[in-house]
């Protein structure tokens, strides 16, 4: 797929992975759309990016993916690659809580059934398109849980299962491309309750899937997950 010339709108693009998918995609040439549910925030991350856009709203609510979908058709009708980037987790331990159910119904939503819900919602939109992609960022936490993150992990396992299935379904057609990126622990806000000073920089990520892209590598691996690759 080509790596210039796209517009591209991403999910949680305010901080973290999300801004630095920003920041790279926007320096290639590509015309940048992000979302946060923080309005202030999203004002900050457009500073730092080149006649770029933003979309406020929460996609863990279906009215704001719903909306925001609609707004991406209707206003930014360019827009063939999504990132389904925002994502919800609670680090915690098992024996810890009596409301493990609670966190793990959070975390599915925004992790797995918004996602899906809002593919949905755009994929007959991108399908139109000469060339397009939707890449889901998913985690080491796939191949690997932790008992810190009982049920973030698992709902990382139903994305990439999802995302597995959505590429095999769409395989023979030529002009979309379904990415899954596995970044391993990262440097960001997000990531802070769990040790995250010390991951990795979130530019890692974002430039290994800038690579992957250019290679139409699907499957995208980055620091330690790429021992879950051998091949790759």
């Amino acid at each position: 797929m080509k790596t210039t010339g796209n517009t591209v709108f991403i999910s949680g693009g305010s901080a973290g992975i999300g801004l630095a998918l920003a920041k790279k995609l926007n320096a290639e040439g590509n015309k940048i759309i992000i979302n946060g549910r923080n309005e202030e925030r999203l004002q900050k991350a457009l500073k730092e990016l080149n006649n770029a856009s933003a979309i406020q709203g929460d996609l863990a609510i279906e009215a704001d993916r719903i909306r925001m979908a609609e707004e991406l058709k209707t206003q930014y009708p360019d827009v063939n690659i999504i990132f389904n980037n925002a994502g919800a987790a609670f680090g915690y331990l098992l024996s810890d809580t009596t409301n493990a159910h609670e966190k793990a119904v959070a975390e599915m939503n925004t992790n797995y059934f918004s996602i899906i819900h809002f593919t949905e919602l755009l994929l007959p939109h991108l399908l139109q398109k000469e060339e397009a992609a939707i890449a889901n960022v998913s985690s080491i936490a796939v191949f690997r849980s932790h008992k810190f993150l009982p049920t973030y992990s698992a709902s990382k396992a139903a994305l990439h299962s999802y995302t597995t299935a959505l590429r095999q379904t769409y395989e023979e057609v030529r002009n979309i491309e379904i990415y899954e990126i596995y970044p391993p622990l990262v440097n960001t806000e997000f990531s802070a309750e769990i040790g995250g000073e010390n991951g990795i920089p979130p530019s890692e990520v974002a430039n290994e899937f800038f690579t992957a892209l250019g290679k139409k590598q699907f499957d995208v691996p980055v620091g330690d997950a790429k021992q879950f690759f051998p091949s790759l």
